[in-house]
């Protein structure tokens, strides 16, 4: 068996392939498709063989989902892993030659706890664009907001009782025709500045509209098994099916408890065992069980049982939260098995 691992950069990738008794070949690529079409033609020496890309879903993406189509076995490798490797090694020392060793000796032992790489289909890659674009367009519009905010404060400290709330479409309205007290000349920069913001604020606001469109016909259309679990809505279906993927054989509900961070981490020493949280993991996935278990707490009947019961045991409420994240995983899992019994329906 040969493991080989990929150092993905932007212009650059760098391949090594180690065999049990050490570096068997390496080869530097450009980051376009003819060169990986070159990399795994150089790769087929070695009828077996099995592949590592760092950053599988950023700067390796290409590489990653071109070798994925070819039928080869590719995991997903975390920058952060590969660095812990290096600052591990008797010989310290940073370059692409050496991440990408790292990468596939990380590969060679710890094979089957790797995330696997599967080629995309066109339907979830777009649910998938849809909801993070979504994300990221409203981390936007509240940075915009509160430079709004700001703006409009220099502008007259008290806006606030003539203007609509700046969170509605009327409020945006209004600072796109908003006129500052006062005829100095900094008054109409300041002027200018509101009505460019607000300009910016509503064509995100557009945007963020269509997105969410796409979004609930797509879980409308194919992902009615999430939704049907309490708490769940259209961007909550949609963001946890763009961070797992398609199903895929042994991911349960233990690896999505790990996966999101919901899982305790065992923290021992001495004979003494204990647990504690887990700050890592898949943060969009946290925030999505996470509302789901604040939505079920203030509707939900046996959610809010559930709570109490943990609370009398002595938990304190986060604990009571993290226990029912857990415990929601099995839900999310079947739900979200059976959203792929059938095909995904495109939602234009």
């Amino acid at each position: 068996m040969i493991w080989i691992g990929v150092d993905a950069h932007k212009r650059l990738h760098e391949a090594v392939a180690i065999s049990e008794s050490g570096v068997v070949g390496s080869r530097r690529i450009h980051n376009d498709p003819p060169q990986w079409a070159q990399l795994l033609e150089w790769a087929t020496q070695w009828p077996q063989r099995v592949w590592a890309v760092e950053g599988a879903w950023y700067l390796g993406r290409g590489l990653a989902q071109f070798l994925a189509e070819h039928g080869e076995e590719v995991h997903e490798v975390n920058g952060r892993w590969t660095a812990q490797r290096r600052r591990g090694m008797r010989r310290p020392g940073k370059s692409d030659r050496l991440d990408a060793h790292s990468v596939a000796q990380l590969l060679r032992e710890e094979r089957a706890t790797l995330p696997r790489v599967y080629a995309e289909d066109d339907e979830l890659a777009s649910v998938q664009l849809w909801s993070r674009l979504e994300a990221e367009l409203t981390e936007d519009r509240t940075r915009l907001l509160n430079r709004l905010h700001d703006l409009l404060l220099l502008c007259d400290p008290r806006y606030a009782t003539a203007l609509p709330d700046l969170t509605t479409q009327a409020g945006i309205a209004a600072a796109r025709a908003y006129v500052a007290p006062g005829a100095r000349a900094v008054a109409r920069e300041r002027e200018q500045a509101v009505r460019v913001t607000a300009e910016q604020v509503a064509l995100l606001d557009a945007q963020i509209r269509d997105l969410r469109r796409k979004l609930e016909r797509a879980s409308k259309s194919s992902f009615r098994a999430l939704r049907a679990i309490e708490g769940v809505g259209a961007l909550t279906a949609c963001t946890i099916v763009a961070e797992l993927g398609a199903p895929r054989p042994g991911f349960g509900d233990e690896q999505l408890a790990a996966l999101a961070g919901v899982a305790p981490l065992e923290a021992s020493s001495a004979g003494v065992t204990r647990h504690r949280v887990n700050r890592g993991g898949n943060r969009r996935l946290n925030l999505a069980l996470h509302r789901i278990v604040l939505t079920q707490a203030r509707m939900y009947e046996p959610a809010r049982a559930y709570l109490a019961r943990r609370r009398a045991e002595g938990r304190t409420d986060r604990e009571a939260r993290r226990a029912l994240k857990r415990l929601l995983c099995r839900r999310i899992i079947q739900a979200w098995r059976a959203c792929f019994d059938q095909p995904l329906a495109a939602a234009a």
